[in-house]
């Protein structure tokens, strides 16, 4: 009976100790992740050891920006230096499109913003003005492509691919009603999604 009362001692020491060890080692980890949080938080943590995001798509539409902005280039501040993207299937051809749309004095004026919409391999498809975003896709096709719908000085306009490109110009195309975009996909939501801000 002592030998049975010994070993219930000894069995109870020993999970009461492995206990112990796993509340200090959670409270080792909770005090490290606060730490770092409130580094991160105050601006003080070392980041230099962090991984560079490396993302296909934005290295191909940095590549390209700069050749397309090659005469802008000399006049962008850093500030003016920064792109959106999103990827977007026109053509139903399992390869996305990249449209790409700038927030910045040097791209927008009174009448809406600059942009591209480049091909998956970078080529540019089209360049466009005085667009403010997001852009819509609608269900309807030109030229196996996705007709678009571009809101320009308030008001939704119909942009069909003729020849290969898009107007890029949307303020002088067909206007349709707003209830058109309601039923489209919208690509660029700058504000409404906060979608990653890139520098070129």
């Amino acid at each position: 009976m002592k030998i049975k009362i010994l070993v219930a001692f000894i069995i109870l020491g020993i999970i009461s100790c492995q206990n112990k060890d796993k509340t200090e080692s959670k409270s080792i980890i909770k005090t490290i992740a606060e730490d770092t949080l409130s580094k991160t938080v105050a601006g003080t943590a070392d980041v230099s050891d962090a991984p560079v995001k490396y993302d296909k798509a934005v290295e191909l539409i940095r590549k390209q920006l700069n050749v397309l902005l090659k005469k802008d280039l000399p006049a962008l501040t850093k500030q003016d230096r920064f792109f959106y993207y999103e990827a977007f299937d026109l053509n139903n051809d399992k390869k996305d499109e990249y449209f790409v749309g700038f927030s910045n004095a040097y791209f927008c004026g009174s009448g809406g913003c600059s942009g591209f919409i480049l091909n998956d391999d970078g080529s540019l498809i089209n360049k466009f003005s005085v667009t403010d975003f997001p852009i819509y896709v609608t269900t309807s096709v030109s030229e196996k492509f996705y007709d678009l719908i571009a809101v320009s000085g308030g008001k939704f306009h119909l942009l069909k691919l003729k020849n290969g490109k898009y107007p890029s110009n949307p303020s002088v195309q067909e206007v349709v009603k707003e209830e058109a975009s309601r039923e489209s996909a919208k690509v660029l939501d700058i504000d409404g999604k906060k979608l990653e801000k890139y520098s070129f």
